[in-house]
């Protein structure tokens, strides 16, 4: 039995229900704050991500979003934005991108369910597992690039290097 027939019945489904499925599963606290739209914040391993999954019924596509603030200075934007088309080359799932006027990063994702196409709590888990998976291993080229002082090229080291051996 896969982990989708234990948490779903047959029958229309909304996507939203499935994110909240995974999140009660989890534990994780949540707001509905639409029929569309589900808001979380989890806990990272550098820091909290707020993220918000939305439905758009038009193009058939569960959208995530995930956030944290940032205040990069005038002068690192530059490297900033180098650091960001850097990460992107690395994520195939989602990608990264600037909001400047709120002063966020933002990670986003987008599942099609085209053609009547249901969610299922692996795609949700594998979305969220995603957007926090990425900010884990970016956050620390971001801090180093944006407050450290590094290049976008040295500071992504950090987060290319691989861990060897056993602990």
């Amino acid at each position: 039995m896969t982990n989708s027939e234990i948490f779903l019945d047959d029958g229309d489904i909304h996507p939203i229900d499935v994110v909240e499925t995974v999140a009660t599963h989890y534990e994780w606290e949540f707001d509905r704050v639409a029929d569309n739209q589900i808001t979380m914040t989890l806990e990272g391993i550098w820091r909290p991500y707020a993220l918000t999954l939305a439905w758009n019924p038009s193009d058939e596509t569960l959208r995530l979003i995930a956030t944290c603030e940032l205040d990069p200075p005038a002068d690192r934007m530059a490297v900033f934005y180098d650091l960001l088309n850097r990460m992107n080359d690395l994520c195939w799932a989602g990608g990264f991108t600037w909001w400047e006027e709120e002063k966020l990063l933002v990670f986003r994702y987008g599942l099609v369910l085209a053609g009547d196409q249901v969610a299922v709590p692996e795609q949700i888990d594998t979305m969220i597992r995603a957007a926090m998976l990425s900010f884990d291993r970016f956050y620390p080229a971001v801090q180093l690039a944006v407050h450290g002082g590094r290049g976008a090229k040295d500071a992504m080291e950090v987060a290319i290097a691989e861990a060897y051996g056993r602990a």
